[in-house]
């Protein structure tokens, strides 16, 4: 026991000192110098090898021609590119700078092998699109240009559909098109919908800001139990105060089917939508903070999307700020700042219940309902690699032990 306590004093003081760690097993409650239970730590990249402030959002693309998995970081001054294929043996392969000034909110999709990114308080910045097979052959430490940006229809920002910054940005790769939500200067910060189907070259759709300013949003092919919308395009957002449902099938006449609010709100923030897209779990992210009491997971029946339901919530034993989830394969991977990552099982979700099975706490120290540690994660690499960012500490590379 003595020796594994002085092992997790040098793996601590190692990431004091910005050291990269790989290969750490979940042992007696631990990975490293990391609370953990039922997940491996596979590798860590410091802040510090990015050369930025801060990291936030965090997605990954694999590449259909060689296989090779990337994950896609957002940073205070850009996106970094890490090949993780080997995931004890990371490379950072390259950077895209920001199109304008830091900011340390920033947000990442993939549709088609290109990448398209928002930054928030960021200025004319736009929609970065960079065509990610670019990266097979690119030297390690290389800086990217954009392959083109997007701003909306016409070239003046005076429309009151153009993009300047936003705070997310979400796609439904079955359609093909791109949904920027949370701009100043686009749709009333509602959904400003992008056709993205040539995907270097993004051409506007349609706005819908019925419902003012979403904060966050997924956006399907409805595929769940309502029969009056299934094969509909339809949008989930965090409207603040409501989960809002829009029918976007016609791009020109987007449709509010609903919109529903719940008991304890503090600031709706962002959900996702089972497999089988009959239940919806969302984040609120000022529940904790304002309200005070433990972290929460509110559950939503989304069968009858015109009156959605809340039918339980979550409650986890801490008390730190929920922020990005997302579901694969029947698990929840929830990044809840403080905490870490918290994995869940989804199999009573129609009970209202969801039942913890693992996490990996990136701040060890407390689980105080501040906004530092983990932004966000991305659980769908075929690998089972998950790709995690904190804010303060850099990349963590886990995988689920069950």
């Amino acid at each position: 026991m003595r020796l594994l306590s002085g092992l997790c004093l040098l793996i601590f003081l190692a990431v004091s000192a910005g050291a990269q760690l790989s290969d750490l097993r979940c042992v007696e409650g631990k990975a490293g110098p990391y609370p953990c239970r039922s997940v491996d730590l596979l590798a860590f990249i410091p802040r510090a090898a990015f050369d930025a402030e801060s990291l936030n959002d965090v997605w990954g693309w694999t590449d259909p021609l060689t296989g090779r998995e990337y994950a896609l970081v957002g940073l205070s001054n850009g996106t970094a590119f890490v090949d993780i294929t080997q995931p004890a043996r990371p490379v950072i392969v390259g950077k895209l700078p920001t199109r304008t000034v830091a900011a340390p909110w920033r947000s990442v999709k993939v549709y088609s092998n290109h990448m398209y990114v928002v930054a928030d308080h960021a200025g004319l910045h736009g929609v970065q699109v960079f065509d990610l097979t670019r990266l097979r052959n690119a030297t390690p430490g290389t800086t990217f240009r954009e392959t083109s940006t997007y701003f909306g229809p016409g070239l003046a920002l005076t429309f009151g559909n153009q993009v300047a910054e936003a705070h997310s940005v979400a796609v439904n790769e079955e359609s093909g098109f791109l949904y920027v939500v949370g701009s100043r200067t686009a749709c009333s910060g509602g959904l400003h919908m992008v056709d993205v189907r040539t995907p270097a070259r993004p051409r506007f759709a349609g706005c819908f800001s019925a419902d003012g300013y979403t904060h966050d949003t997924q956006c399907v092919t409805y595929r769940g139990s309502d029969p009056d919308h299934r094969g509909r395009e339809v949008c989930l957002a965090a409207n603040e105060d409501t989960l809002t449902i829009v029918d976007v099938t016609d791009k020109r006449k987007p449709r509010m089917l609903s919109r529903s609010t719940y008991a304890g709100r503090g600031y709706t923030h962002q959900g996702w939508l089972t497999e089988d897209h009959n239940y919806f779990l969302l984040n609120d992210e000022l529940d904790e903070v304002r309200l005070g009491g433990p972290t929460r997971t509110i559950i939503w029946d989304v069968r009858n999307l015109d009156q959605p339901i809340v039918i339980g919530e979550h409650l986890f034993p801490t008390r730190s700020v929920d922020h990005n989830l997302y579901i694969h394969k029947g698990l929840v991977f929830e990044s809840n700042y403080t905490a870490g990552l918290r994995v869940l099982d989804v199999s009573n979700v129609a009970a209202g219940r969801l039942t913890e099975i693992g996490f990996f706490d990136v701040v060890p120290e407390n689980d105080d309902p501040d906004f530092s540690g983990t932004w966000s994660n991305y659980p769908f690499f075929s690998s089972g690699t998950v790709a995690v960012s904190g804010i303060e500490q850099g990349l963590f590379l886990v995988r689920v032990v069950r």
